[in-house]
Parts: structure tokens; C-alpha cells; sequence
């Protein structure tokens, strides 16, 4: 039997609080209402960076996952995209955005590394626009 993920378990959670039986006011909410709690948690998170304070800022990624997921469930049940997209988006962005590390770019210094990305980083914003 195999042991289930803490990650498994807070999808699970969440699928439970959207479902039927789950809580209105979750099954109510929309990315524009979730807005203000995103910077509010936000501006917690750098206050507990500002004071050193480990347990607040764990406490406060927390709370940005909350928020992560809860608007991953909500475009998940509008069939739009859902926390496996997004996390299959950020692993082929980070992929691509440190081939010194993944590829065979070779680089001496943090500057180039920081170039290099923005300049990776520009060259996807030009292939999206229409």
C-alpha cells in the first residue's frame, strides 16, 4: 500500500470543501474575490521576512498556497486549468529558464545568470502576444 502525499491530501481537501458537501462560501468564491486576501497574505509574508520571524514566514507560505490552490480549484471547476497545469507550467518555465543548470549554457556569474533570464524571460513574452 502506498504511503499518500501531504500534497494528495490538500487536493483531497480541497475537492472535498468544493464539492457538494463542502462549504458554501469556498464553492462561492472567484479569482477577482480572492484578489484582496492574496495581498493581504502577501504583505504578511514580507513582514515576517522583514523581522527574521521562520515560523510566521512558514505560516504565511501557507497561506499563499491556500491561495494558490483555492484558485486552481476554482478554474478547475470552470474547466479551465487546474494545480497539476500549474505545477506542470512552472517546472518546464524553471527548466527553461536555468539552462545552465539543465542545459549546456555555461556561465561565470550571477549577473549572467540574471541576464540570461530576462532575456529568456522576454523572448516568451514575445511569442505569446498575439
Amino acid at each position: 500500500m502506498s504511503k499518500k502525499t501531504r500534497f494528495a491530501e490538500l487536493k483531497e481537501i480541497f475537492n472535498t470543501l468544493h464539492g457538494p458537501r463542502g462549504c458554501l462560501w469556498d464553492r462561492q468564491q472567484t479569482h477577482a474575490s480572492l484578489v484582496p486576501h492574496l495581498r493581504e497574505e502577501v504583505r504578511e509574508f514580507v513582514s515576517a521576512v522583514r523581522e527574521g520571524d521562520n515560523q510566521k514566514m512558514c505560516e504565511e507560505l501557507g497561506d499563499l498556497l491556500l491561495l494558490v490552490m483555492f484558485n486552481a480549484q476554482i478554474a478547475r471547476r470552470r474547466k479551465g486549468f487546474d494545480i497539476e497545469d500549474v505545477i506542470s507550467g512552472l517546472i518546464s518555465k524553471l527548466k527553461r529558464r536555468h539552462p545552465h543548470v539543465f542545459g549546456n549554457l555555461k556561465v561565470k556569474s550571477a549577473r549572467q545568470i540574471i541576464r540570461n533570464w530576462n532575456k529568456i524571460k522576454s523572448t516568451e513574452k514575445k511569442w505569446k502576444r498575439p
